[in-house]
């Protein structure tokens, strides 16, 4: 059984909402990588520090 076509506003909706979910998660993507290069510099400052 095929899935009934959706008209044209619904296309429009559906559209939309899996933008603002995508938009989401790159959001969290950039958050956790923003994390992680923090966590670098942090660590390499570290070792800057330690073998001054």
């Amino acid at each position: 059984m095929r899935p009934k076509p959706l008209n044209f506003e619904q296309l429009v909706k559906q559209n939309r909402q899996e933008l603002l979910n995508d938009e989401e998660s790159i959001t969290q993507i950039e958050l956790r990588l923003e994390k992680k290069q923090e966590a670098l510099a942090l660590s390499d400052r570290q070792k800057i520090e330690i073998k001054e």
